[in-house]
């Protein structure tokens, strides 16, 4: 539905009312409105008085009934913001709404997956019926056939709800009581239901906690979680949430938004505002957080003397109770990438008395801070979740771990046990294990570096304690519009720094306010910031970029005499491939896909090292040597061109067993008129440009970069010179490393040995970082033939060969370029 309809809808335009647009995008047809608006309303579960609903739809009762049929057909949360009409006028209580949920999947043999993941949650909190339960159930109901008859499905469902978790603050309110639901009462429940009744409804913590759960589960009463226009809310790490799938419906969204978005330090009324969403809409959806046990009220724990004495001594959740491994499934497989490179240098720093000394420190001052000051973001995507999650590093880990990626952020309070837990994980073995492990390690040590730091801190006589810390996937900061991710961001934190490297999936976070240590755009993140990098040194391996669409016949030259080659679709991270099967592989992916080809390894995987930034001041005359990359001809160059000393991250060297010839001593980009296709080049393209017989280059002015052959430099010998051309660059990222426990801690202590999160420091980085952005998108318009920037207000899809749509914004390739012996140029097809 149009976003400009909905909007008239939500704020109740009549026909007669709504601007002459939206009529023509209605067809002018007032039939068609009136559609649209219930089935908005229904889609959004409005309440039916004081919405345009009312005046449209004249039967109130079929209204709710087709509500609660739509909502249950797509396996919607209960509306619980309409109890008092699903209860009370149509007697649907939450128990008996899910029943018919798990009895139409079991019924259909669907699996557990199939529910989404809110819905899920409520179900195991109200029936206990998680994700063995209910493999349990399906089991008994199939080998309950006898003679071609199946024992009925409701008969192997609980017939009432489980014990749930209750808080003292919530209200009892009357539900639909007959008579025949009085006599089947004890006297006290009677009592209580009467109490109810004659004085209105009642804060259960004053009641008994016995007699409150009997009435609830025999449905006579139902459940308000109120929530006021000043509330704060905390969410500790979740327990019980079930991770099956996402649905994309309007509260589901909601609830992620305001996930990533909420801490305890914001109210509910401040929050809307940030958001800019309905006040209302935002109560409603902190409600159902608190109801699910997924975030707690702050301050709202009465005194223990003022509660009825049967609330001491209640029971523990029977939610909590239940296995959680059971609960904590998804497919991480979308989320884990294959590393690309491992470090040489296999020791790690072990100053581990030095750590536990300064997370102590730090959880002292995290508890003596009063009030609320802008802290750090420490920017990650769903690859760390996955580590912590698929490593059984450590049993308490799961709950943080599954915290960081359902809602997206993990803030200062929930460090302290997240970094005990971190702290319990003993070293294990080799290969994913050992993989998983590095990166938990390097968290910890990541994490103790960052809070409280007074080196850190971008005013230390303002923060002469250093700042809090907030771990923030970036994932669910892109779920936000970019107005809603600036608020919360400016909000919240003084300075963003991201984790190195991210995933190429998905789309970097940029900012320039907060401060953001990181990649400036997400072209620096993508495929063409590697050819800008060779672009600007003259040094890089063997690459050709292929357009999506490409057909190759044979492997191109330059990669015949290499073993394994580095192999990069756009928008996923790289792998290394044998050359012997490669063909086959390349012309499947070129068919969706644009294609990045690396020369990586002459007869076996390519050796790389890596380059840690800002670079140490090691003077002008220091030799070339495997323990001196910093000092390679490309490595200077890229300090000269890029600012490699206000920012922090590390550059990746690669050697490939074949020496490199560095370029001549200017790189020039000469023009290009016209080159003939031959067999390698693009078959039928897509994009329908680029789709004759021959390429058309773009005429552009000659560019020209001075750069210093190391074999003709004085300085060196014979046989350094030979050692340093073997080594050539192979790709650059911004941000803290957490793959490798020796890069990050010399990345952290150059951090602080250089004031990189100073004041006059992030001054000079946005300057540079401009800078960078501006040389980069000019680089990719000279080598590609479409805007880089998409046209705005379009809602047809984008061409091919453009952006990668309104997601990610790189846009594609359109030319077919060659790197090779320190030249960018128009792939010539052999």
């Amino acid at each position: 539905m149009n976003a400009d309809v909905e909007f008239h809808i939500r704020h109740n335009y009549t026909w007669a009312k709504l601007p002459a647009s939206v009529k023509q995008a209605m067809g002018n047809s007032q039939k068609d409105y009136e559609k649209a608006v219930v089935t908005f309303s229904i889609r959004n579960q409005l309440r039916y008085k004081g919405n345009l609903v009312r005046h449209v739809r004249k039967d109130e009762k079929r209204y709710y009934e087709d509500l609660l049929q739509y909502s249950r057909e797509h396996l919607l949360l209960y509306p619980y913001h309409l109890s008092d009409i699903m209860v009370k006028g149509l007697r649907i209580t939450p128990f008996s709404y899910y029943l018919r949920i798990m009895e139409d999947t079991m019924a259909n043999e669907k699996s557990y997956d199939s529910l989404p993941n809110f819905t899920a949650a409520d179900c195991l909190r109200l029936m206990g019926i998680g994700r063995n339960q209910y493999i349990d159930l399906m089991n008994q109901c199939r080998s309950s056939k006898k003679f071609f008859r199946r024992k009925p499905i409701r008969d192997l469902l609980p017939t009432t709800p489980v014990e749930i978790s209750l808080e003292p603050w919530w209200i009892a309110q009357a539900g639909y009581i007959m008579e025949d639901d009085i006599k089947m009462c004890k006297v006290a429940e009677k009592n209580l239901v009467d109490t109810i009744i004659d004085s209105g409804p009642q804060e259960i913590g004053m009641l008994d906690y016995k007699f409150v759960q009997s009435l609830y589960h025999k449905g006579l009463v139902y459940l308000d979680v109120p929530i006021n226009d000043d509330d704060c809310i905390v969410v500790p790490p979740l327990e019980g949430f079930v991770m099956n799938r996402v649905q994309g419906d309007y509260l589901e969204t909601l609830l992620y938004k305001i996930f990533v978005s909420i801490d305890e330090h914001t109210t509910v009324t401040e929050l809307a505002n940030v958001l800019q969403i309905d006040l209302q809409l935002v109560k409603n959806a902190v409600s159902m957080f608190c109801r699910l046990g997924f975030a707690k009220k702050k301050g709202a724990d009465p005194d223990a003397d003022s509660l009825h004495p049967s609330w001491r001594n209640r029971p523990i959740s029977t939610q909590k109770k239940l296995s959680q491994e059971e609960q904590l499934l998804i497919d991480w497989g979308s989320t884990i990438q294959p590393a690309s490179t491992e470090l040489s240098a296999d020791e790690m720093d072990t100053a581990s008395l030095e750590e536990h000394s300064s997370a102590e420190t730090a959880s002292i001052g995290s508890a003596s801070t009063s009030g609320f000051t802008k802290r750090i973001g420490f920017l990650f995507d769903s690859t760390l979740t996955a580590f912590l999650m698929m490593g059984n590093l450590s049993p308490g880990l799961k709950s943080h771990a599954v915290t960081m990626f359902e809602v997206g952020k993990l803030c200062d309070e929930s460090l302290d046990s997240f970094l005990t837990e971190l702290e319990k994980i003993e070293t294990v073995g080799e290969g994913e294990a050992q993989r998983y492990f590095e990166h938990a390690n390097t968290l910890r040590k990541t994490l103790v570096f960052l809070r409280h730091n007074k080196d850190l801190s971008p005013d230390p006589d303002l923060q002469n304690a250093g700042l809090a810390v907030d771990l923030v996937r970036c994932e669910s900061l892109l779920g936000l519009d970019p107005g809603t991710c600036s608020r919360v961001l400016n909000k919240n934190y003084t300075l963003l720094i991201s984790m190195a490297p991210l995933s190429n999936e998905i789309r970097p976070v940029s900012s320039c306010t907060p401060q953001h240590i990181g990649p400036a755009i997400p072209e620096v993140n993508s495929i063409w910031f590697k050819l800008f990098l060779y672009h600007l040194t003259g040094c890089g391996p063997p690459t050709l970029l292929l357009v999506r669409g490409t057909r190759l016949r044979r492997l191109p030259a330059v990669f015949q005499q290499y073993d394994r080659l580095l192999i990069t679709t756009w928008g996923h991270d790289p792998g290394v491939v044998a050359t012997s099967n490669v063909l086959l592989t390349l012309n499947d992916a070129l068919t969706h896909s644009a294609v990045l080809i690396q020369a990586h390894g002459l007869y076996t995987d390519g050796e790389t090292e890596y380059v840690p930034f800002p670079l140490e001041d090691a003077g002008d005359k220091v030799l070339f040597s495997r323990n001196m990359m910093q000092a390679h001809y490309a490595v200077r160059k890229l300090a000269l061109q890029l600012d490699l000393t206000h920012s922090c991250g590390y550059v990746t060297m690669l050697k490939t067993g074949r020496t490199h010839q560095p370029s001549p001593q200017v790189i020039t980009m000469a023009t290009r008129p016209g080159q003939n296709a031959t067999d390698g080049q693009k078959e039928g393209s897509s994009n329908g440009e680029n789709s004759g017989d021959s390429f058309v280059m773009v005429n552009r002015d000659t560019l020209s970069l001075d750069v210093t052959s190391p074999l003709r430099n004085g300085r060196r010998t014979e046989g350094q010179a030979e050692a340093e051309a073997d080594w050539v660059v192979l790709d650059m990222f911004y941000g803290i490393p957490l793959f490798n426990g020796e890069l990050n801690t010399r990345v952290c202590e150059r951090m602080a040995a250089q004031g990189l999160c100073r004041l006059d420091s992030l001054g000079e980085l946005l300057h540079s970082s401009r800078k960078l952005v501006l040389q980069l998108l000019d680089f990719i318009s000279e080598n590609q033939d479409l805007p880089i920037v998409p046209e705005q207000g379009g809602d047809g899809p984008a061409p091919a060969g453009g952006t990668t749509g309104p997601g990610h914004g790189v846009p594609l390739p359109t030319r077919n370029l060659l790197f090779h012996e320190g030249e960018l140029r128009v792939w010539d097809g052999k």
